[in-house]
């Protein structure tokens, strides 16, 4: 029995090893920064070419598209998530994979390009009040926050900063 709980730890290191491997976060080098997975920077859609595909979208359905796009806002507490430009006065929140990564504060105004799930949500009131909690605004703008609201969505399993 104790064989088989040394093997067992054994195969539960070789195969967290390897899921690290995939991940590499957080690489830097003179031209970028990418957090998350790698990707491929090709097919990269522009904002009109992704508000093109939200329109398309119901609730329930995703899109997994590489975009472009600029940051609007980042979360204040820990960088849990961003707000990128879409046309139209149009914003989508970006949330990270499995939590698996931040961004730093100091992108807003900065272009990203990202790989990951496009798709269109239903955000509750509870949630609207927690980010925008996070985003540094007052009670009383809180406080206007009454109805659920029909948000554009995109959950990044990458990100590349430009430097």
């Amino acid at each position: 029995m104790k064989g088989f709980n040394i093997l067992l730890v054994l195969l539960f290191g070789v195969l967290s090893c390897q899921a690290q491997l995939q991940k590499q976060a957080n690489v830097e080098n003179n031209d970028q920064t990418v957090l998350g997975e790698f990707f491929e920077l090709k097919d990269i859609k522009s904002n009109e070419e992704v508000m093109a595909l939200y329109n398309d979208l119901a609730v329930t359905d995703t899109l997994n598209v590489t975009i472009r796009s600029k940051v609007n806002e980042v979360c204040k507490v820990k960088g849990c998530w961003m707000v990128i430009e879409l046309p139209q006065g149009e914003q989508a929140m970006v949330r990270f994979k499995d939590y698996g990564f931040f961004m730093p504060n100091d992108i807003v105004e900065k272009t990203v390009i990202m790989n990951g799930l496009a798709y269109v949500e239903e955000m509750s009131i509870a949630d609207q009040r927690h980010y925008a909690k996070d985003a540094g605004k007052d009670e009383t703008e809180i406080a206007k926050i009454t109805a659920p609201k029909r948000t554009y969505s995109f959950e990044a399993s990458g990100v590349v900063i430009p430097n």
